[in-house]
């Protein structure tokens, strides 16, 4: 039987490594709030207050409330809950974003 030398590779040139290596994200959803409610710790302590009452629940029920302030054309009310519903849920937001400008382009 004969023996063969198999040098040692790269952590970085294996493909297991590759394979169970990690692509490091560019920002999580959360990081670029913008909206009405403009002081981040003001921003921040509505949307833990919301989660408190609501718990898991809470970016639907701030969706719920974002989209009947844009029905009844309450444009305050709506940025502030569509600025928590950005800080629970971004994808949630973008789809309040696309109805509102639906309904802009529909007036």
């Amino acid at each position: 039987m004969s023996i063969r030398f198999a040098a040692a590779r790269r952590r970085t040139w294996s493909p297991v490594a590759r394979a169970l290596a990690r692509r490091a994200r560019g920002r999580a959803a959360n990081d670029n709030l913008d909206g009405a409610i403009v002081d981040t710790d003001k921003l921040l302590r509505a949307a833990l207050e919301q989660f408190q009452v609501h718990g898991l629940g809470a970016a639907d029920h701030a969706f719920a409330k974002a989209e009947r302030a844009l029905l009844s054309d309450a444009r305050d009310e709506f940025e502030k809950w569509h600025s928590i519903c950005r800080a629970l849920d971004r994808p949630m937001a973008d789809r309040l974003a696309m109805r509102q400008r639906m309904l802009d382009a529909c007036a």
